[in-house]
């Protein structure tokens, strides 16, 4: 580097900019029209220097995600097929969903025929039939699994009221019974919940916290140690269409859950807190009318994910909004992380955000709010009691009547949902999403929405 070069120009900093963009606005009000408001209560600059730089936070992270795609389950024979396609074109991982099946009536062992759980991470989502699926896999599988399971039981409660009694219990004996398999995560505490109801980062982020601090009073309640259940532990996240925001969230995510952890035994007196995230693209934003502009939403939700630092990227089909099986589709989807690695080199760097003044400023701003509105719920009696009390809804519901305004009235712009659809635009036909009603509770469960019902 020519540092003689550098020494030709003088040093400035921000004070300098700013009379200088002042004077370029030509009597505009420097505020009125430079900065902007997030959804969050953010206020945004147009321009951060180091004098906004005030710590770089230690956000423990690897290079590098697995790229992890949704197979649905038919039956043992199809889905197989899919299985070791999606493994042979792309996919590291993979999410088997089994919807309504019963995993009494599946033959596993012709199911995963050719997949070896310790070397492919499977993640099984099974509607609650946890135990049972771990039963019929350990009378084949001899050796240590990775992957694990997607089911949330408080996620699933906020959205349908159903809630077993023995919950904790059931919890605890699933991480008990894979302790011989230290990589099979078998508790994953999910942010869809809150992302799809229409919440905003902070809100998403304060709650799924909570989600994880019950999770945490419960077990820790009947005898587990932190050591024995953090590693089990794995997060899967929505991510937005908001760019940088997103990328703040998972960085945020990261700080706080170590934060979270530091409350119950200090990082002295225990090993290093492990966290997994799973990242998935996001269906609340998906355009209905205009499918293929989805792809984009996607790609740049994508991007925020791998920058963001996830461990795990699910990347779901641009038309996922009418729940077909497309192959076309699919390949899309798995591609979009696969060219992220091999063309754009996402994966070469540990935590690309680190140093962004902005980004650094943005996740500082998260970290805070979504600890003090995290500090909140706790005062309520935790997320189960503020969930019964109405608090999560209300925040949520606010948040998503100011999108569905913003949206209608054009001053939030959705590509293909309330602007630049063609004439060409096909409506899909939407998949019906399950009620949030349950006449056994007396209090408001959370919807899965999409903006473009509302737009």
């Amino acid at each position: 580097m020519n540092h003689a070069l550098f020494s030709e120009f003088s040093s400035t900093d921000f004070a300098a900019w700013q009379a200088q963009a002042i004077k370029d606005l030509k009597g505009k009000d420097f505020e009125a029209t430079l900065h902007w408001r997030t959804p969050e209560g953010f206020t945004v600059a147009p321009y951060y220097t180091a004098e906004h730089h005030t710590n770089s936070l230690p956000l423990p992270a690897t290079a590098g995600w697995l790229n992890q795609p949704v197979v649905v389950y038919q039956n043992e024979q199809a889905t197989n097929a899919q299985l070791m396609g999606a493994l042979q074109k792309g996919a590291d991982a993979l999410i088997l969903d089994f919807a309504d099946a019963s995993i009494d009536d599946i033959s596993l062992s012709k199911l995963l025929n050719n997949t070896k759980l310790s070397d492919t991470p499977v993640v099984f989502k099974t509607n609650g039939q946890g135990a049972l699926l771990l039963h019929h896999l350990q009378r084949f599988v001899p050796y240590q699994m990775k992957g694990g399971l997607a089911d949330d039981p408080l996620a699933n409660w906020m959205q349908t009221g159903f809630l077993a009694a023995e919950w904790p219990q059931q919890t605890a004996d699933l991480l008990k019974n894979t302790a011989n398999s230290p990589f099979f995560r078998t508790l994953c505490v999910q942010s869809h919940v809150f992302h799809n109801a229409g919440a905003h980062a902070v809100q998403e982020l304060a709650f799924t916290l909570s989600s994880a601090a019950t999770y945490l009073d419960q077990l820790t309640d009947l005898g587990l140690s932190l050591a024995e259940i953090t590693p089990k532990i794995h997060f899967s996240v929505s991510v937005g269409s908001n760019y940088f925001m997103e990328i703040a969230k998972l960085r945020a995510l990261r700080y706080l859950w170590a934060t979270l952890c530091d409350q119950w035994q200090p990082a002295d007196n225990r090993p290093p807190t492990p966290v997994f995230i799973q990242a998935q693209t996001s269906t609340f934003y998906n355009a209905a009318a205009s499918p293929y502009t989805n792809l984009l939403r996607a790609t740049t939700q994508a991007m925020s994910a791998t920058l963001g630092g996830c461990d795990a990227l699910t990347v779901l089909n641009y038309n996922e909004i009418a729940a077909q099986s497309d192959d076309f589709a699919a390949r899309i989807a798995r591609n979009i992380s696969v060219l992220l690695k091999d063309e754009s080199h996402f994966d070469k760097t540990t935590d690309p955000a680190a140093g962004s003044y902005f980004l650094e400023n943005l996740t500082q701003q998260l970290i805070e709010a979504t600890w003090k509105l995290f500090l909140e719920v706790e005062q309520k009696g935790g997320l189960l009691a503020a969930f019964e009390q109405g608090f999560v809804q209300q925040q949520i519901e606010e948040t998503f009547d100011q999108k569905r305004q913003k949206a209608q009235a054009g001053t939030s712009i959705l590509v293909g949902v309330n602007k630049y659809q063609t004439p060409d635009d096909v409506l899909v036909a939407a998949a019906t999403p399950p009620k949030a009603t349950n006449s056994a509770v007396d209090f408001a469960l959370l919807p899965n929405r999409r903006i473009a019902d509302w737009a």
